[in-house]
């Protein structure tokens, strides 16, 4: 499969408040992470599907909180790419700390800044599939902020550029 080019996005989600009945109580972490298994399901109604590893953080997260979004990569983000695909990495709020971003309206979920797209999310249904978890995700918002620049892809085990 390293032979077949796939389009990088980041993955993200804001984890529940602690206290959700709770107004004043503090909002829970953002966790991120990158992928490579990532694709438009249907365009009526607007469903994409992203496969994460069975057990993985973004896994558990998205098995409790039906809200994520997707931040499609331009080729100069590769540092986010590669920030976020680092196993045995620090904490999320570290990797987030100096990454411009916006919350999303439907999700509250960071939207890189400077990405080719982005799109905010809610879980339609998990498909276990080996040791991969499929969500696939009915699509509530999306926007192109930045048209600057081209993808960035993933080819034979590296990000590489179109051209």
């Amino acid at each position: 499969m390293s032979r077949l080019a796939s389009g990088v996005v980041l993955v993200t989600a804001q984890e529940p408040p602690l206290d959700p009945d709770d107004p004043l109580a503090p909002r829970g972490e953002d966790v991120g992470m990158t992928a490579t298994a990532f694709v438009s399901v249907s365009l009526d109604p607007p469903l994409v599907l992203v496969s994460l590893r069975e057990g993985s953080r973004m896994d558990d997260l998205l098995d409790e909180q039906p809200l994520w979004a997707v931040s499609v990569l331009a080729e100069s983000q590769r540092h986010i790419a590669g920030r976020f695909a680092m196993k045995g990495r620090v904490s999320d709020r570290l990797l987030f700390a100096d990454i411009p971003y916006v919350r999303g309206e439907a999700t509250g979920a960071p939207l890189a800044g400077g990405a080719l797209a982005t799109l905010e999310c809610r879980t339609e249904q998990r498909v276990p599939a080996g040791d991969h978890t499929l969500v696939i995700g009915r699509v509530l918002t999306a926007s192109l902020p930045s048209a600057d620049g081209g993808p960035l892809t993933y080819f034979r085990g590296r990000y590489r550029q179109l051209g």
